[in-house]
């Protein structure tokens, strides 16, 4: 029996949100098996106060796991230090990690394919992270049960002690690697989506992402990361509830109760990544724009 990763779950404010993630989970085979980290934000402002409390209240309820250990921040960091941070302490103690945010129902299935994964590519230094979610690709039926794409990803996602130390917080470091190497149009899935210009956006304190210097920290160490054909989790955060969260439904997938899981040639899927780049030029029915305001709670 392989030894299975701990879950940690990064909360803040929204109640309803939580527990659907945490039913989700709850109902995945392995859960009684698996211990559970949840990271709990403070409050930013004395209006966020009471939905903070709700959510800490219903933490203390929960079952069905080996061991929940909840973290109450007794300030507000904010998601990217929080969620930086709470990474960092985690992985390196138990030298893998599942981490999932307050807004995403996972499969049934999600901790055994994530362990499962955890476990096969664990000495593959080229692979950075294993994802559960993935778009809803115009033509699945035409790639495997599982493939890489270069960079990492934040949707339900997992990585090891190895990889995450790869994780670079400075910008500015980043995009100068991908200027030097003139490889920002390809961290864009050749102008699919200004990736690039979330970075820099980063870098002058218009956005606080984690998951853009994760993408890009992969990226530039040419990682890559391991996602199934078809989703094992569910984004439903975009309901306005969230923290640069717009409403669509561009997102959404069925869950799928099983992969199979065969270790491949860690190398990118060329057709998955043309697909994901069809993907985002067609996901928006209007513009760029759009697609910029519904895709960046994904990165945010």
């Amino acid at each position: 029996m392989i030894n299975l990763a701990p879950i940690v779950l990064f909360t803040y404010n929204r109640l309803w949100h939580t527990q659907q993630t945490v039913e989700a989970l709850q109902r995945n085979q392995l859960a009684g098996e698996s211990k559970l980290f949840i990271f709990s934000d403070s409050p930013k402002t004395e209006k966020d106060e009471a939905k903070v409390k709700e959510v800490r209240e219903y933490l203390k309820d929960i079952k069905g796991f080996k061991k929940i250990e909840i973290i109450e921040r007794d300030r507000n960091l904010g998601l990217a230090a929080n969620i930086i941070d709470g990474v960092t302490r985690i992985v390196n103690e138990y030298g893998t990690i599942i981490v999932l945010e307050d807004d995403l129902v996972t499969s049934p299935y999600f901790l055994t394919y994530m362990n499962k994964a955890l476990e096969m590519y664990r000495d593959e230094e080229k692979v950075a992270s294993i994802h559960g979610y993935v778009y809803p690709l115009p033509n699945p039926e035409k790639l495997p049960e599982t493939f890489f794409i270069r960079g990492a990803d934040c949707w339900g996602w997992a990585t090891w002690k190895r990889a995450w130390q790869y994780f670079e917080p400075d910008g500015r470091k980043l995009l100068a690697l991908l200027k030097e190497r003139k490889e920002s149009s390809l961290f864009d899935f050749n102008g699919s989506y200004p990736y690039t210009r979330m970075l820099k956006n980063q870098v002058k304190g218009k956005n606080n992402s984690w998951a853009i210097r994760w993408y890009a920290s992969a990226f530039v160490n040419n990682m890559l990361t391991l996602y199934p054909r078809k989703s094992l989790v569910r984004n439903i955060g975009f309901d306005n509830s969230g923290t640069h969260c717009s409403t669509t439904d561009v997102f959404d997938v069925e869950l799928v109760n099983e992969v199979i899981l065969e270790k491949i040639p860690v190398e990118e899927n060329k057709e998955a990544r043309k697909q994901f780049e069809v993907y985002l030029r067609n996901t928006s029915p209007f513009s760029l724009r759009f697609i910029w305001n519904v895709i960046r709670r994904r990165f945010l």
